[in-house]
């Protein structure tokens, strides 16, 4: 089979619409009609890396589905291309599901719980051989009522594209596609990076970024609106508490029509130097960071900005493991 990434796409769709009537006794047939026997898997702590079929239905969806049996998934973005000769699908959205079984650790609520997810999908011969999937572990906590750090911005169940054109099945204009492509990369390598030289006020950020561009972050940092309102919730404390932070250029990056998307695993390394991000004092431990964005376009600027961070392995990474936390029943730091 192919790797036309059109009709790759259409497999994710169709599999993602596929979990709605999928048992945790189940799950291994559905993975065997869509991904390689021997497919690699990468997903959020504490599930970590996992290799195989089976391995990745024990590991991570069969204990999901029975915490959640009548789980859906819900994409609000989907969308395809090539990256350094492999075909990659990517998707971000929410499962949705009644959190009916523990969980990680985490108790159950019986409560209708929102997952939300960024994934990267490699395709090999038309089957998956490759996953990323982030899933915001520390949101769940949060909808069961934990609380374990001063969010910075408000944390909300985060909405899809406003225009409501994310499932870019049928492809996109390839002159949309590289406008979007080289305005984000700008972005990133011209602006981001300048922070060492120029501050945060010499970035250059509305070259880039809609004046009332919507930033929606993981749980822990929340979601903020405007060009000083994702300066002043997240980047200052951010880029205070991480000055050094390096990324990588061999991250993987999509783009079609106005979307575009990024990830590494880890995406950033960086060292712990400055107080107070999360409350937390300065640690001056190195720390990897496994991080996904998606964007939209409009325009010439960017108008949304939907990005995943692995807290819980962050977290371990600063001396604090949220999971244990859980287990000993202590809500705050």
């Amino acid at each position: 089979m192919s790797n036309d990434y059109s009709q790759c796409k259409r497999r994710v769709h169709e599999f993602s619409q596929a979990i709605r009537n999928t048992g945790a006794d189940q799950i291994g047939d559905l993975l065997g009609d869509y991904y390689h026997p021997d497919a690699e898997w990468y997903g959020p702590a504490p599930v970590g890396r996992l290799t195989g079929r089976d391995e990745i239905s024990r590991g991570y969806w069969a204990p999901l589905l029975e915490s959640f049996p009548d789980l859906e998934q819900n994409d609000y973005i989907l969308f395809g291309g090539e990256f350094r000769d492999s075909t990659w699908v990517c998707a971000a959205g929410n499962f949705v599901g009644t959190f009916e079984n523990d969980w990680l650790g985490v108790p159950a609520t019986g409560h209708a719980t929102w997952l939300r997810h960024g994934t990267f999908h490699r395709f090999e011969d038309g089957k998956i051989a490759e996953t990323r999937l982030f899933v915001d572990v520390l949101d769940v906590l949060r909808q069961a009522g934990y609380q374990f750090v001063p969010a910075l911005a408000p944390e909300v169940v985060i909405p899809g594209p406003t225009t409501q054109d994310g499932l870019l099945l049928d492809g996109a204009d390839a002159a949309e596609t590289e406008q979007t492509l080289e305005l984000v990369e700008g972005m990133i390598f011209e602006g981001l990076e300048s922070y060492e030289d120029a501050g945060i006020d010499g970035m250059g950020m509305d070259e880039y970024w809609h004046e009332d561009f919507m930033w929606y972050g993981p749980a822990g940092i929340g979601s903020t609106r405007g060009i000083d309102g994702f300066q002043a919730y997240h980047q200052e404390p951010f880029l205070e508490a991480f000055p050094d932070r390096e990324a990588d250029s061999d991250d993987i990056r999509l783009a079609e029509g106005t979307y575009c998307a990024w990830t590494g695993w880890p995406s950033l390394e960086a060292t712990h130097l400055g107080d107070g991000w999360l409350g937390l004092p300065a640690t001056d431990e190195s720390v990897e960071m496994r991080v996904m964005d998606f964007w939209r376009r409009e325009g010439d600027l960017l108008a949304e900005n939907w990005v995943f961070i692995d807290m819980i392995h962050l977290l371990d990474q600063l001396g604090v493991d949220i999971l244990e936390r859980v287990r000993n029943e202590k809500q705050y730091f």
